[in-house]
């Protein structure tokens, strides 16, 4: 096997992961379909999807675990892998972190962190001294793994996945084994982490609001392809489909027909230009934008330019979630459920009636799929 690395590009101007029209076939079922990235150095991209979608199986074949059936992958420009060429998993300089954190029981926190280093015993010490210091974990430095908490293991194994220094590193669900209120910390001290060794990240995670939090760019990936990427407050507020603004958050869906560009619903008719007479299509709103009306309770619609015609709604339940409320009406209408969320507690009984609006500039309009 030829161990020169081919250039295809000047290595300045390349991004320090670039993925091209990767393929994957498991028993002839289509796994990772023509998927392509690139992530710069510094960044922090997530592919997003939920499970079995084939972002796993994209981590194992950059990482060289796994082999393409297609495609290309390139570090800092030079060819790492296509179906001919393939430089082996440990000469890649990709760093892995899993979410069972696999670090070595019989071996003390610095050698699990110096573990793979090279160089003279009095350089490891420094590199693991130094990272060891950066996670605020030095004074574990000689206990072994089973003495510490779940967090702290997790550091360590991010430690051990940095020491190296690493152009990448690809994480593979790494905060789902932790306690949930450990989460966003640990999450929080992971970024600031990576962004001060300057790695090209690569998470991945079926969570948004990891996603939300970590990434610098999101690949929302479905069914083997990536349906959709951006920054995101992009993918959030401009979602490409139902599926998608589905995956963000609850929502709510009002189905309805076009009829002369306009479609019937129970806040009046919307505009839905670029779709044609007679299909079906869904409005979607999430909880938050469907507001209600507590100075006209009672008093009966009276439109305005940026909530259209309040709809009437009957309570079916309400529910008190800590930081908010959820109440769910039934709408006169036609008797479909919407949700929506308030602030602190608000608890109305069931069978209150109340008006209700929505933004209208909150809105996504999507053809209905059958």
């Amino acid at each position: 096997m030829n161990q020169t690395a081919k250039i295809d590009r000047p290595v300045a101007e390349a991004p320090r992961l670039e993925v091209q029209n990767l393929v994957r076939r498991f028993d002839g079922q289509m796994v990772v379909d023509d998927v392509s990235f690139s992530i710069p150095a510094g960044q922090v991209t997530c592919l997003l999807g939920p499970s079995g979608c084939g972002k796993s199986t994209t981590l194992r074949i950059i990482a060289g675990v796994d082999m393409q059936d297609a495609g290309r992958i390139y570090v800092d420009g030079n060819l790492v892998c296509d179906t001919v060429f393939r430089v082996p998993p440990e000469r890649r300089a990709i760093g892995l972190m899993f979410q069972d954190f696999a670090l070595f029981p019989h071996l003390s926190v610095a050698d699990n962190v110096a573990f793979g280093l090279k160089g003279s015993k009095e350089e490891k010490r420094t590199r693991v001294t130094e990272l060891l210091d950066r996670v605020r974990l030095l004074k574990h430095i000689d206990n072994f793994p089973h003495s510490l908490s779940g967090g702290e293991q997790q550091r360590v194994a991010l430690a051990r996945a940095l020491a190296p220094r690493p152009r990448i590193l690809l994480m593979d669900e790494p905060f789902s084994g932790l306690d949930e209120r450990l989460r966003d910390g640990i999450r929080d001290e992971t970024l600031a982490l990576l962004k001060e060794e300057g790695t090209a990240v690569l998470l991945v995670t079926h969570e948004p609001h990891e996603a939300m939090r970590m990434a610098d760019q999101i690949l929302l990936m479905r069914g083997g392809k990536i349906v959709q990427r951006g920054a995101p407050y992009n993918l959030y507020n401009a979602p490409v489909d139902r599926a998608a603004a589905a995956f963000f958050s609850d929502i709510n869906v009002l189905k309805g027909r076009v009829k002369g560009a306009l479609t019937a619903t129970p806040f009046g008719d919307f505009l839905t230009p670029g779709h044609a007479d007679g299909a079906e299509i869904d409005i979607v709103i999430r909880p938050q934008h469907l507001k209600i009306d507590f100075d006209r309770a009672g008093r009966g619609p009276n439109p305005t330019v940026q909530d259209g015609t309040p709809a009437r709604g009957v309570v079916e339940r309400a529910r008190f979630m800590g930081r908010e409320s959820l109440v769910e009406f039934r709408m006169d209408f036609d008797g479909s459920i919407l949700r929506a969320t308030v602030p602190n507690v608000f608890l109305p009984k069931p069978g209150t009636p109340m008006w209700l609006m929505i933004r209208r500039d909150r809105c996504f309009v999507f053809g209905a799929k059958a």
